[in-house]
């Protein structure tokens, strides 16, 4: 159906969902979001004032509030004109309706400011977009202090806002927590999306995984971010996203426009699975690089672990012969391979091969692990400077910095200014160098602390780094994307602290915590799963006991965690035993034959460790389906559990492939009897693949 209009009535449709604004001459007043309902039933009533203290600015439900008049609500756009005014009144000018977008033109009825709210519906997917473009038509300066790409007004309160907290090696710790007369911000301020609150909201009264009605957006950027969730004093609920406005602005001088990150938003009334379904069948088709997005991801084998900064060209080829043997199909050397890189404190900013290391350069590796069958990758961090560098010592103007302000060091490193051209030649420059002069297919690109002292001081508004910042960090990924269009992407910041939509149209996958420890793995990965689809998840098989958590698990359960998004290799495999290599090799077999239903399938949350005993997830692509459970703990002399399965065809007959049998059942009896696993001892786990016949 797409666009249809009703006298001021505006209704957006997806196959599903309904989202109706009206056109008032004071403001644009939300009208529903949910179940479609005949466009002509609508008939609002004039909004009153309910006192002197409550005005109708503050009462109405606003398609786009913004800073002026009796507005004292949190707010989408707030300015500050050349002549000190910060105060808008916007008035409606135009609309123009497409067949799959809306374009409402707003402009302020004095100064020469112009608003575009525009909505992209993508109609099969169930899913609307909407940004903000905010363009200076006349002479005078703009300053942007505050600009959201989004508000939803919904009736009512008792809402619960669904988010993840956390912190490095901590990630994704899932949280529910109640709006009612009261201000929820989550938000990051650190110079990317961090470790704690991630840039999407999931909004529900009682919903469960396959029941219940959710509200769900989320905000494709990759930088300081902020959402507002708020229960109004007159009966409804707000939400509203976009960049956070700490020590945030943006200037537009004459001519100039700046068009906001985009919000994705969609509602379901069958609970989060569905929301999380709908959201990975969109990533992967409409976000993901379109080069990448259908292609099954090959099986990594990472050195980090086995050697940390020890990196020698005889020892990496020793491990990518190993590698090889265990069945990886993409070896990559991480940190410690160029300048005099020998710890974390010294040569980050040098790009060059350490000749000590590999005195004939990386060919001889290369060549290795290209005869061996294998693609080639490297790690880079390429935003960042060790003080101990040559780079720094020929360019210390390089790093953001005040005057008279001493630069803070983290993890022995500094962060150089992107928003000078300079750097971004540098960057670009020593990049193509690398994949120019050597056969590599995947780049791992790290970012491993936050931003401070902050200043840019090349640029007129200082405080419009954070964005400048992202803006140059992805330019120069696109850039290189198009002239080796083969090459492939992952986007690390210390673990998961890129992981957000902003990355991911530039980037292939994302590391999503230096937390390899499995048992915690269950959990971040849950949490990863409500929004983000399995095929950007990398997820590493690495030694015990664990580095951060002391903990010694299985090699078996951490292979069968690890196959839940795009399978990799972390551990020290030159020590590895016969038996572990054996076990290696064949759940990587195992793997290849169901990786294309975890990357590319349906994902159901069976169970969970938050509230089970065992932890059970099911993907399901087309005739398939494969079930991963964990059992961490026994509990007493129990070992037999009944999982009932989601997503088959009732009529259909299928066959139940598991470690002990083979058997057939029809997909009415998987769903509603289940099937039964035999697990026994703490870390049990087991893959059960499904196809019909």
């Amino acid at each position: 159906m797409g666009v249809k209009r009703f006298n001021d009535y505006i209704g957006i449709y997806t196959k599903n969902m309904q989202y109706v604004f009206k056109i008032e001459d004071e403001f644009l007043r939300h009208v529903h979001f949910g179940d479609i309902i005949p466009l002509e039933d609508f008939s609002l009533e004039e909004i009153k004032e309910v006192s002197s203290n409550d005005s109708i600015y503050d009462v109405a439900k606003e398609e786009f509030s913004y800073h002026g008049r009796l507005r004292y609500k949190e707010t989408c756009l707030k300015v500050e004109f050349e002549d000190g005014t910060r105060d808008l009144v916007l008035k409606f000018k135009n609309i123009i309706l497409k067949d799959n977008q809306v374009e409402v033109y707003l402009q302020d009825d004095f100064y020469k400011l112009e608003v575009v709210l525009r909505y992209i519906i993508f109609e099969d997917e169930d899913i609307i977009a909407r940004n903000v473009e905010v363009k200076n038509i006349g002479e005078d300066r703009i300053d942007i202090e505050k600009i959201f790409s989004f508000e939803l007004n919904l009736e009512g309160l008792g809402f619960f806002i669904h988010n993840v907290g956390g912190h490095w090696g901590s990630e994704g710790l899932r949280f529910r927590q109640p709006i009612n007369y009261s201000k929820v911000v989550l938000e990051s301020r650190k110079g990317n999306t961090g470790h704690s609150n991630n840039p999407y909201f999931i909004l529900e009264r009682d919903a469960t995984e396959d029941k219940g009605e959710v509200y769900f957006g989320v905000l494709e950027y990759s930088g300081n971010f902020k959402i507002v969730a708020e229960g109004m004093p007159y009966g409804h609920t707000r939400i509203l996203a976009g960049i956070n406005d700490f020590d945030s602005c943006i200037t537009l001088k004459k001519g100039e426009r700046f068009k906001s990150p985009t919000v994705y938003f969609g509602y379901t009334k069958n609970g989060f699975s569905d929301m999380s379904r709908r959201l990975h069948r969109f990533i992967r088709n409409n976000i993901m690089p379109k080069n990448y997005n259908k292609n099954i991801r090959p099986v990594l084998y990472n050195s980090w672990e086995a050697t940390l900064f020890d990196v020698k060209c005889e020892h990496q080829i020793e491990l990518a012969k190993r590698a090889k043997e265990l069945g990886c199909e993409l070896f990559v050397i991480d940190d410690g391979w160029f300048g005099e890189r020998n710890s974390d404190r010294a040569g980050l900013g040098d790009w060059y091969v350490n000749k000590e290391k590999f005195p004939k350069g990386l060919k001889p590796l290369i060549d290795e692990v290209k005869a061996l069958g294998m693609d080639f990758g490297i790690w880079v961090e390429p935003e960042m400077v060790n003080p101990d560098s040559d780079l720094y010592r020929k360019h210390p103007e390089w790093v953001y910095q005040f005057k008279n302000r001493k630069c803070t060091t983290s993890r022995n490193q500094l962060v150089l200014n992107m928003t000078l051209k300079e750097v971004q030649d540098y960057v670009y420059g020593f990049l193509d160098k690398l994949l120019s002069e050597n056969d590599i297919s995947f780049i791992k690109w790290d970012m491993n602390r936050p931003f401070s002292e902050a200043g840019a001081l090349n640029l007129d508004n200082r405080r419009s780094i954070w964005v400048k910042h992202t803006e140059a960090v992805f330019d120069i990924v696109k850039r290189l994307r198009e002239k080796y269009p083969n090459v492939h992407f992952e986007a690390c910041a210390s673990g998961g602290g890129r992981v957000d939509l902003g990355s991911i149209r530039y980037f292939d996958q994302y590391w999503t915590s230096d937390n390899t420890d499995a048992f915690d793995r269950l959990k971040i990965q849950e949490a990863y799963s409500l929004i983000y689809p399995a095929i950007a998840m990398r997820s590493w098989v690495t030694d015990c006991p664990n580095f951060l958590t002391n903990r010694t698990i299985p090699l078996k359960f951490r292979f069968h965690c690890a196959m839940m998004g795009t399978l990799g290799i972390g551990g020290d495999i030159n020590k590895w035993t016969e038996e572990e290599k054996n076990i290696a090799k064949k759940m990587i077999e195992e793997y290849k034959k169901i990786r294309h239903i975890v990357q590319f399938g349906d994902l159901y949350r069976l169970n969970s460790i938050q509230n089970d005993e065992i932890h059970s997830v099911q993907y399901v692509l087309e005739d398939e389906s494969v079930v991963f459970t964990f059992l961490p703990r026994q509990n007493y002399s129990k070992s037999k559990f009944r999982i009932k399965l989601k997503g088959l065809e009732s009529d259909k007959r299928y066959k139940v492939t598991t470690e002990e049998k083979v058997y057939y059942k029809s997909g009415a009896y998987l769903m509603n009897y289940g099937i039964e696993l035999e697990l026994k001892g703490d870390y049990s786990s087991s893959a059960t693949h499904v196809k019909c016949e």
